[in-house]
């Protein structure tokens, strides 16, 4: 069961959408609040997996709220606006995804699904306790098995998780989580995954940051979080 905060100064639009979460019997929605300020004193008390945030509110927007939080720690978003424009900067912002109001339960209920899929990885392993000898992956009306040691990084968006090799590029259903326990790749962002033996250049940029260039030149982030590791992996202390 997904643990769920809604945001929205709007009080139809919040008591709609927690009757909406309800029916799914898949979200438990723990408290509801009406600003962004209530709401990151919740986020920092309750720790939701999944926050569902309206954007056009008083004092702080919600995408100025999501800009507070780290993005290390912070729950998934997932937006719920009237604005269709807002779109692309939520999902520049780190959101998750987005829901346009009214909500349509058949939308709302592919948003779920896939909270799930991110929420509980381990029901997409295949194997228990084995490291993964291939990695199923979607083509064109086929299954491609690649090698873990063909795959330079893994990464994921709103669409799934994409993994990366010389010279082509795949959809897989194992979550990252998945590929990061069960293969040799390791995580350098909270989106990305590479193969350490695939990196040709780690640059260093402001505020902590980083990015990798790999062997075919693949350009891949680097947080502040999983800077230290790689910096540790290597002794660049």
């Amino acid at each position: 069961m997904l643990k769920a905060l809604v945001i929205d100064d709007e009080l139809y639009a919040r008591e709609e959408l927690i009757d909406l979460l309800n029916e799914t019997g898949e979200v438990d929605v723990i408290d509801s609040c009406h600003n962004a300020i209530e709401g990151l004193k919740k986020i920092n008390t309750l720790k939701p997996d999944v926050i569902f945030l309206d954007i056009q509110m008083p004092q702080i927007t919600g995408i100025e709220m999501l800009s507070m939080l780290d993005p290390e720690t912070m729950p998934k978003v997932v937006f719920v606006t009237a604005y269709d424009e807002y779109a692309l900067k939520a999902f520049e912002d780190n959101a998750f995804d987005y829901l346009l109001k009214p909500v349509e339960t058949a939308r709302l209920n592919k948003t779920i699904a896939r909270l799930k899929r991110e929420c509980a990885p381990s029901d997409y392993s295949p194997v228990t306790h084995e490291m993964l000898e291939l990695i199923p992956c979607c083509g064109h009306n086929r299954i491609i098995l690649l090698r873990p040691d063909e795959i330079e990084t893994a990464y994921s968006d709103l669409s799934g998780v994409h993994v990366l090799t010389q010279d082509s590029q795949a959809t897989t259903q194992l979550t990252l989580k998945v590929l990061e326990e069960k293969t040799p790749l390791i995580r350098c962002h909270r989106q990305y995954l590479i193969h350490p033996q695939a990196i040709r250049e780690i640059k260093l940029l402001e505020n902590g940051l980083a990015e990798i260039t790999t062997l075919h030149g693949a350009q891949v982030p680097v947080s502040r979080r999983y800077l230290k590791e790689l910096k540790d992996r290597y002794g660049l202390g």
